[in-house]
């Protein structure tokens, strides 16, 4: 059995694709996922499954939403290995930043090299990022609500479906998958 961690883009986000954690549940219980459990209201779900396809199972979850909610919701997986390689090399934390305003993007595919090369910030932006293969680190020490670094800007210039979570969040999640 496999442990995942999935992470749903953009749901009960001011009002909007709003999913109970207990119905987001019962969903991924119905794909016959076992040890469900979610984590805060923003769509995190640890789960046990044997498929190792891990972009099987986001279309798999995707299709379900869909079906069940009637509206489009990408989802990005990683298992607790993911997680742990994530968290020991976060270059910010190397560096001794604040983690509390560290924040990991997580992207479904590594966006190909010539997309990078799109990633310019704007003028005097304080907020730095780092991409490692299909993860971004950011460090924000304004606060991840005034940067332009969100999931739009790197949606739109890497072409991928995007989900970010604070640093807390990502450690929180890995110590619930590690604990299985």
């Amino acid at each position: 059995m496999n442990t995942y961690i999935s992470m749903l883009r953009g749901i009960n986000v001011s009002g909007h694709n709003m999913i109970s954690m207990p119905d987001l549940k019962k969903l991924y219980e119905s794909l016959s996922f076992q040890n469900v459990v979610t984590y805060v209201q923003s769509g995190n779900v640890i789960f046990d499954s044997p498929i190792k396809d891990i972009p099987k199972l986001a279309s798999q979850i995707e299709s379900q939403i869909k079906k069940v909610f009637n509206y489009s919701v990408p989802v990005v997986i990683r298992n607790k290995d993911d997680l742990h390689r994530i968290i020991s090399g976060n270059p910010f934390i190397k560096r001794k930043e604040d983690p509390a305003k560290l924040h990991v993007t997580f992207l479904p595919a590594s966006p190909a090299s010539v997309d990078i090369n799109k990633l310019t910030l704007p003028p005097n932006e304080t907020d730095e990022f780092i991409i490692k293969d299909k993860e971004i680190f950011i460090f924000c020490p304004n606060g991840y609500g005034r940067t332009k670094l969100n999931n739009n800007f790197f949606e739109k210039k890497l072409n991928l479906s995007a989900t970010t979570r604070n640093w807390n969040s990502v450690n929180a999640l890995f110590k619930l998958a590690a604990e299985r």
